[in-house]
């Protein structure tokens, strides 16, 4: 499953013409695509960043290009990504499984969400998995090199003493909802747009949707800063390498020599 044809797909779509005539300064900033190893639901979705506007274009790939206007969160402006990947979709989940033999995780992998970005000039996947045995794997995995930065596996059931009953019952209504509803109108609800639903929501719903969304930006911004000291550290290390390398071996032992007399 390579990530090329979903960005033919866009760039020769009406939608994203259209969008390009009218926001000539976008650019790409990210990709987003959720692998369901088990029941196939895939999601395909390209990001572009709007420097007059401030916003997010978000462009879904799935049947049919759909593209969704969304705020930031904060003031920070992304970077611009090279979609081109060496990382394949395909490839993600046997370069996870590998370290995961590695640090002794049996679990199986059910679903991945995987976010493509450029941090510090390098493409960069951060990995969230749904594991067997109600296990939640993050890593983060250098594009370039397909080195793994960061592994970390947490429990589902930790997770989740975190979040209130009460919050956890309101995520869960318009799930069971949609699994009583017929098969069409459960298509067209999901194919909403965000803003339509947002509008027939409850307000006290929304301002939930809103502290989710900002906690749920906090943590991005941990895991972005932590991953842009792993990146710096690294690059540090191979730097003290290669200064080692270019030192003579002659010149080492002589000044030992001095040292000694």
């Amino acid at each position: 499953m390579k990530i090329q044809p979903y960005v033919d797909k866009l760039n020769n779509s009406s939608e994203f013409k259209n969008f390009q005539k009218k926001y000539n300064d976008a650019f790409m900033v990210a990709g987003f695509f959720i692998l369901d190893l088990e029941m196939g639901n895939n999601l395909h979705q390209i990001d572009y960043y709007i420097p007059s506007k401030k916003k997010i274009a978000a462009f879904t790939l799935d049947k049919r290009v759909s593209m969704q206007i969304l705020d930031l969160l904060n003031d920070k402006i992304p970077e611009k990504l090279d979609i081109k990947t060496k990382i394949d979709l395909d490839q993600i989940r046997g370069i996870l499984e590998e370290e995961m033999k590695n640090r002794n995780i049996t679990e199986d992998i059910k679903k991945i969400i995987a976010v493509i970005q450029k941090v510090e000039n390098k493409n960069v996947w951060n990995l969230n998995c749904i594991l067997s045995g109600m296990g939640i794997l993050s890593a983060h995995v250098e594009d370039e090199s397909r080195s793994v930065l960061k592994m970390e596996k947490k429990s589902l059931m930790d997770i989740m003493k975190k979040v209130p009953v009460e919050e956890l019952k309101r995520q869960m209504a318009p799930q069971q909802a949609q699994q009583e509803a017929p098969a069409g109108e459960e298509t067209n609800k999901m194919q909403m747009p965000i803003q339509v639903q947002a509008e027939s929501a409850e307000p006290e719903q929304i301002k939930q949707k809103i502290k989710k969304l900002e906690e749920l930006e906090t943590e991005i911004e941990k895991e972005k800063d932590e991953l842009e000291k792993e990146i710096s550290e690294k690059q540090a290390k191979q730097a003290a390498k290669s200064v080692a390398k270019k030192i003579p071996k002659g010149k080492s032992s002589s000044k030992k020599k001095n040292l000694k007399n």
